[in-house]
């Protein structure tokens, strides 16, 4: 029993994700099967599979998480609460927000504000969690560590590390940096490049709560 437990807690933390832009409503299905079947906390889908995989994943338990803003973050801020709240509709239960790098690395950190308290206010209202994506790998520590402090006082559910888009994605060094730049009331989601079980157990104890990758099955049964 007790060897089995630490694989339960690391099955809870996946979210088991496909974004990849040739996905097929079939391979959404699987990920959902897969997903139940390994007891994964949740699947992360396009906001076009939301519908489907709460459908797919209806009475089960698994969270249906889908992406706003996806890859780049660099939409208007009504682009993205409109997103917001069709995924809100369409059955997400948690949504993922890439935050906008260029108005970040501009110094317009009062629109970057807005934006994220304006998706924030949307899943706040709908009772549904809220995790910003601050592209860590192509951030300095300081950029890092301010991009905290921003998503601290809108007062987010999550930070989560990256897309797995950008040129480098989750490490545990930036995890660690998120932890202690973070309040303990937001958690982290590390994502990226994840593919084996040594590497997502090393982010959970930097700091990381959830872990984002296309590899859970392959992660839970190593």
């Amino acid at each position: 029993m007790a060897k089995s437990e630490p694989k339960v807690e690391l099955a809870k933390a996946i979210e088991h994700t496909l974004l990849k832009q040739e996905a097929t409503r079939d391979q959404v299905k699987l990920l959902c099967e897969e997903a139940i079947e390994n007891g994964f906390g949740g699947v992360c889908v396009p906001p076009y599979y939301v519908a489907d995989a709460a459908k797919y994943l209806e009475d089960s338990g698994v969270k249906v998480v889908t992406v706003i803003g996806f890859p780049l973050g660099y939409e208007l801020p009504a682009i993205k609460v409109e997103e917001a709240k069709r995924a809100v509709d369409h059955g997400a239960h948690e949504l993922d927000m890439v935050m906008n790098v260029a108005a970040f690395r501009s110094g317009d950190i009062n629109w970057v504000k807005n934006d994220i308290d304006s998706v924030a206010t949307i899943a706040r209202m709908n009772n549904r969690k809220i995790k910003v994506i601050i592209e860590s790998g192509i951030l300095t520590d300081d950029e890092i560590k301010k991009a905290c402090a921003i998503c601290a006082e809108v007062g987010v559910d999550f930070v989560k590390t990256s897309t797995g888009f950008a040129a480098a994605g989750a490490s545990v060094d930036h995890v660690k940096l998120m932890r202690a730049a973070l309040p303990k009331t937001i958690a982290i989601k590390a994502s990226g490049g994840i593919r084996d079980k040594a590497f997502a157990e090393a982010l959970i104890a930097a700091g990381a709560s959830r872990i984002g990758t296309s590899s859970g099955v392959k992660i839970v049964n190593a």
